[in-house]
């Protein structure tokens, strides 16, 4: 199996690859506009990438079977073509949970202490004791999380350590757990109805959803302006998420201070040059889209990648696969229990497609001794009676078999 990485990766998890008995290829200068080349070149059947985006173009002059995002989210990928190419994707969920929640809370400190305000002053040769300190302090302040996943939940273990109450909105609880102020598991957090709640309870705002079609500017002016004057915006998710230009004006006409790790228009290589109208407001500080980069993040999502790679090369099944169906387009399951001899299934599936039903899931159980078998056939339709009887009289070790419903 050749394996490619295109983008930086751990030097521990280049080494278990390679120990894995995979063919790697090392490729993290590839310029974006030259992976399709390269993917073309080496016939790579799984590929490696954190960062770099992965379009339907490259795939196209690709031979790959599976995609591994070396991190949270897949949103750098097309998912679609991939599905349509029947190639898996893969990601390494909360892997980076402890690292962003970890910037998260440097963020609202630096906002509460104005560090980065402190440094610049100090470095020109002011001081001014007087105007910075002025901190409110975050005890007993009330933190919002909009999402609570796993890192919003590391996010909220950190609050609780802070002695602050956390408020909760996230899509995995309903409309019931809000309505009776449910706790997940601690007496600190309680759950809201509505992330407009959160924002008009909280001192401090925390967006953690994954970026999707409909969380695109989810956080927009009417999340924004339920906050109160000086409240604290933090966002270390996806800058598609906010509504920059809401964001502006919550800036500018509420006294809301604002710390980002991600930004709209962020240079596609490490380095470059850098413009965001945000980051110029007064109370806006921000970091270099650095939530995931440390070294313990790093390790843990190589070791989750190299995990999901010897999976599918000694099983062929893949660990955190994303574009599965959740549920089969089929309507009805063909039971067949059969002797375990050769052309059995052959024979079924042969007459199946002569009546265009299409088999969309099948798995073929043996009973010990392997002597008999039981094969369960999901079809998208429903087999007419006599395809049954010509089924079962057709072939001699076919025991019985019925349809069942799905």
């Amino acid at each position: 199996m050749k394996v490619l990485i295109a983008d930086t990766f751990e030097q521990s998890g280049l080494d278990a690859i390679a120990a894995a008995g995979c063919d790697l290829v090392y490729r993290p200068e590839i310029a974006h506009e030259k992976l399709a080349e390269v993917l073309a070149s080496t016939c790579a059947d799984v590929l490696v990438v954190r960062s770099t985006q992965v379009t339907e173009a490259m795939l196209d002059a690709s031979s790959l079977s599976l995609i591994v995002r070396a991190g949270a989210g897949v949103n750098t990928i097309d998912v679609d073509a991939a599905s349509r190419r029947g190639i898996y994707v893969s990601n390494c969920p909360g892997k980076n949970a402890i690292a962003v929640a970890e910037l998260v809370f440097a963020l609202i400190l630096a906002l509460d202490r104005r560090i980065p305000d402190n440094v610049a002053d100090l470095r020109a040769g002011r001081w001014n004791k007087k105007e910075y300190s002025k901190a409110r302090g975050l005890y007993g302040r009330s933190l919002g999380l909009l999402g609570f996943g796993r890192i919003g939940q590391e996010v909220a273990r950190r609050a609780i350590a802070f002695g602050m109450p956390v408020l909760v909105w996230s899509r995995r609880f309903n409309r019931d757990d809000a309505a009776a102020g449910a706790r997940p598991g601690d007496p600190q957090i309680t759950v809201l109805q509505s992330p407009e709640e959160v924002a008009a309870r909280a001192d401090i705002l925390s967006v953690h959803l994954a970026l999707a079609h409909d969380t695109r500017n989810f956080v927009g002016a009417s999340i924004l302006n339920r906050l109160a004057p000086g409240s604290y915006v933090v966002n270390t998710s996806r800058a598609e998420i906010v509504d920059s230009a809401a964001l502006a004006e919550a800036v500018r006409t509420g006294g809301i201070r604002v710390g980002l790790d991600v930004f709209a228009q962020e240079p596609s290589s490490a380095t470059g040059d850098f413009t965001d109208p945000v980051i110029g407001l007064p109370g806006v500080i921000g970091t270099h889209h650095i939530g995931a980069s440390t070294d313990q993040a790093q390790q843990a999502i190589a070791a989750e990648a190299v995990r999901v790679i010897r999976a599918y090369k000694d099983t062929g099944k893949v660990p955190n696969v994303v574009n599965l169906a959740t549920k089969t387009p089929a309507t009805h399951m063909l039971v067949v229990r059969h002797r375990d001899r050769p052309g059995v299934l052959a024979h079924v599936f042969e007459h199946l497609r002569a009546t265009n039903l299409n088999v969309q899931e099948t798995e073929n159980i043996i009973f010990e001794g392997a002597e008999a078998a039981i094969a369960r056939i999901n079809l998208d339709g429903n087999p007419p009676a006599d395809l049954l009887r010509t089924i079962e009289q057709g072939n001699q070790d076919i025991l019985n078999l019925y349809v069942v419903k799905i």
